[in-house]
């Protein structure tokens, strides 16, 4: 159960946020199997004074149109897995969306399985 947040300068495009959400939700059912219905994101559009980003850092030169994605998923993926997730959300983003693959940071937060808990104030998967 992934829990996706991503990140933007305010677009004047409405859809922009969504359609981005839209395109890394697809490339984590191709590259690392999330299921149908698995779907969690928080999209969020910021101005100007709260949105910082290097512009240079480790020789990679971004833009305003940088997108931070964080995904807090289930510990266990192999380094294989993760660079083809991380391969699949840039270029989709490239080709849907025309983000630069420059502009695409993204971060992945594991955590065990007891950790979540998707209602009712249980730990559905606790052992």
């Amino acid at each position: 159960m992934p829990l996706v947040r991503i990140d933007i300068k305010k677009n004047p495009d409405a859809t922009f946020a969504q359609k981005l959400g839209q395109v890394v939700y697809a490339s984590m059912k191709q590259a690392i199997n999330v299921p149908d219905k698995d779907n969690f994101q928080v999209l969020t559009e910021h101005d100007d004074n709260h949105f910082v980003y290097d512009p240079a850092y480790l020789g990679i030169q971004r833009t305003d149109g940088v997108v931070f994605i964080q995904i807090t998923l289930n510990e266990g993926r192999s380094t294989e897995q993760k660079k083809l997730l991380y391969q699949t959300i840039a270029e989709g983003l490239h080709a849907e969306a025309g983000v630069r693959l420059e502009d695409v940071f993204i971060s992945l937060v594991e955590v065990k399985k007891e950790n979540w808990s998707f209602g009712s104030g249980l730990a559905q998967y606790a052992n």
